[in-house]
């Protein structure tokens, strides 16, 4: 379940920075949203771990998890413009 939201999470924010701020607009939609999302996986799944801020009851609901993934995803983003605007790739 934590998963799916964290998926949701990032994906929601790569829409966001599409159509909302308008961040790189050459690269699309879809491209920002699976970016996104890909960062919420890696923030939630790796690296809230490691932040000590793994569940007490395994499979529940974190927030602190979900915030991390969130920040996972916002930065995955922001590194992808940087390399779009600097290579155009």
């Amino acid at each position: 379940m934590n998963i799916a939201i964290w998926i949701l999470a990032g994906a929601a924010l790569g829409w966001a920075a599409f159509t909302l701020l308008g961040i790189n607009e050459e690269r699309g939609t879809i491209a920002s949203i699976i970016i996104g999302a890909f960062g919420g996986i890696i923030g939630g799944h790796v690296v809230a771990p490691l932040m000590s801020s793994a569940a007490v009851v395994p499979n529940a609901f974190n927030i602190h998890a979900l915030f991390i993934a969130a920040v996972s995803a916002s930065v995955c983003l922001t590194i992808g413009n940087m390399i779009e605007r600097r290579f155009g790739v």
